[in-house]
């Protein structure tokens, strides 16, 4: 049975601490008695800019300087600027630069958050190059063919390629050999600053709501509820989770999919 006691004394790294759901998942932790080094652009304990491999390197310095951690939630993305370079780059560059400092704890964990829009057709070359860690060619592919989606396709290409980064690496001897659970979380749309322009326009809302129902929870959905499964994978509590990527959605994904993965 799990309690919030798998909180209590454990210091977190949450990365887009500032709002949304990385908001939401720091309120959670604090309140059930844990330590969270926040990082954002701005009003965090670290501001740096994930987008950049400066910025991503000043915040792994900026975090060593804060001594042990017991888990890693690469929560930055949205947004509607740099989507492929924070989404996979700065998500992956936060959990492999964080990796050995996590490694110490007795308990580490580490979450990345997705998407549904990681559900969508996305070009493979970009995802390709993601895994690649060729990150200058990931980004002019999409630049050079517009036909790529735009927005769109960057942020889920990108959320495409995190999922299965996390699916290759969760199992190997560096992770889980050394006791370190890593699942995905896949949220679906809910109510965040980075999901504002989806609301803004009730044409926009009406279409993005057709091609994803979230039948259960209804549209959007509330950043605490994602808040809560995150919580959850990256405590001591959770002793047997690893390498999932875990729809919080509110069905989006299973109406999407059905059983097709089952057969």
């Amino acid at each position: 049975m799990s309690s919030h006691t798998g909180f209590a004394g454990r210091t977190y790294v949450v990365t887009g601490s500032a709002s949304g759901i990385g908001a939401a998942t720091t309120a959670l932790l604090r309140e059930r008695d844990a330590t969270v080094i926040g990082c954002d652009l701005c009003d965090a304990e670290i501001e740096a800019d994930l987008s950049t491999p400066d910025g991503r390197q000043s915040m792994i310095d900026q975090v060593n300087e804060y001594g042990p951690i017991d888990a890693v939630l690469a929560i930055a993305g949205g947004g509607k600027t740099g989507l492929l370079e924070t989404n996979y780059f700065g998500a992956v560059a936060t959990l492999q630069g964080l990796r050995p400092l996590l490694a110490r704890s007795p308990a580490p964990r580490a979450v990345a958050v997705s998407s549904t829009s990681s559900l969508a057709p996305a070009n493979e070359r970009v995802v390709q190059a993601c895994l690649d860690g060729d990150e200058p060619a990931a980004v002019a592919l999409l630049e050079a063919d517009p036909a790529m989606g735009g927005t769109a396709g960057a942020y889920g290409a990108a959320k495409r390629g995190l999922n299965r980064w996390v699916r290759r690496v969760a199992p190997t001897s560096e992770w889980a050999g050394t006791g370190i659970a890593l699942n995905v979380v896949a949220s679906g749309v809910v109510d965040t600053p980075a999901a504002s322009w989806i609301f803004a326009d009730e044409a926009v809302r009406n279409a993005v709501e057709t091609a994803a129902p979230q039948p259960f929870g209804g549209f959007p959905g509330r950043p605490e509820w994602v808040a809560e499964l995150i919580c959850w994978l990256s405590s001591a509590d959770n002793r047997f989770v690893t390498g999932q990527v875990i729809f919080a959605d509110g069905g989006a994904e299973v109406a999407a999919v059905g059983d097709r993965q089952w057969q």
